[in-house]
């Protein structure tokens, strides 16, 4: 499973999920510091690619959920507080870092940019990688 991770939740890494689900990759997002819901206009940018995100809640993040991935991509935050340090080491070779920042504050047009570039990077992911059920050891994508 593929885990994507920002700060709360409510936008970035669900696209991400939402994407990989999408190229057939077994997903799921997290947030440190999860939101209490989505962004409306994560909702609006994704319903233009027939993705309905309007159900969807924010999940936090746990040492559970990282232990269980066998891959953490992490979109404009860092898994430092979020887990115990031996998570961390454990998961140095199963991590990629997408340096995005927030989508707070940021208008429609802003946020499809980021969906579409958010969508490109999944699907050089599952070229890349052809994540299935564990995946090897990954450079950091930037």
């Amino acid at each position: 499973m593929i885990l994507f991770v920002c700060e709360n939740n409510t936008g970035l890494s669900q696209m991400a999920q939402a994407f990989a689900e999408e190229h057939g990759m077994k997903a799921l997002s997290a947030g440190k510091y999860p939101a209490a819901v989505l962004s409306p206009v994560v909702v609006q940018a994704m319903k233009e690619k027939n993705i309905d995100l309007s159900e969807k809640r924010p999940t936090p993040l746990t040492p559970q959920i990282i232990n269980d991935a066998s891959l953490v991509v992490t979109i404009g935050c860092s898994l430092k507080g979020a887990c115990p340090l031996t998570i961390l080491r454990e998961m140095q070779e199963r991590t990629i870092d997408w340096d995005w920042k927030g989508l707070k504050g940021r208008c429609i047009r802003e946020v499809r940019e980021i969906r579409d570039g958010i969508e490109r990077r999944v699907v050089e992911l599952s070229r890349d990688n052809k994540l299935t059920t564990r995946a090897p050891a990954l450079i950091q994508v930037k």
